[in-house]
């Protein structure tokens, strides 16, 4: 058992914070009101990370269009990571910073909602896009942590907490395991709550 120590810690991490996830999970509520009630009048969600924040937008959105436990309608969610056509075409005309604005600008409607995906919550292509958001009309929901600009200028934040490795740096995998949390919940809500109303 060469790794007991690390898994332990690693273990440890994330059991301190699920201790106290009471504000977390009245955020994680808001935004699941606010994308049913978006869903609702016909509205669509776009989403959008980089990294290991780009794979949970992708699951985010085939969650939605697909399905999470059950057999249930599908709702029109859309992840802007995984067109690498328009990423590549964006990102090599107008700079890798407009790379989900630029998608935004062309798709995103009055009634829809960006949800952007952010450890850092600095991200300059999802601020930029959740900018464009606005411009469209739009909700913006941020999944990000409790630093940042992102949770400023967003609608609605959910901010995982996240213990400090050090001074200055939160530990951002810790984020990404809330974020997935944060988003099989959210999922969870569009099979259980039509059953039990």
């Amino acid at each position: 058992m060469i790794y007991k120590k690390l898994f332990a810690a690693h273990t440890n991490e994330l059991r301190d914070l699920l201790r106290d996830l009471e504000k977390f999970h009245e955020q994680c509520s808001h935004a699941a009101e606010h994308l049913h009630e978006s869903f609702s009048k016909g509205g669509r969600v776009f989403v959008a990370g980089n990294g290991g924040s780009a794979s949970e937008a992708q699951h985010f959105a085939e969650e939605l269009i697909g399905r999470y436990r059950t057999d249930r309608k599908p709702y029109p969610a859309i992840s802007l990571t995984a067109d690498s056509n328009a990423i590549t075409c964006i990102a090599n005309d107008f700079g890798f910073d407009q790379i989900y604005s630029r998608q935004i600008e062309a798709l995103g409607q009055e009634g829809d909602v960006f949800v952007g995906l952010s450890t850092s919550g600095n991200s300059e292509n999802i601020l930029k896009a959740a900018e464009a958001a606005r411009v469209n009309g739009m909700t913006v929901i941020a999944i990000t942590g409790t630093q940042g600009k992102l949770k400023d200028i967003a609608d609605i934040a959910i901010e995982a907490p996240a213990p400090k490795v050090s001074d200055s740096k939160y530990a951002t995998e810790r984020m990404q395991e809330l974020h997935l949390h944060a988003i099989h919940m959210i999922c969870e809500t569009f099979e259980e709550v039509p059953r039990l109303s």
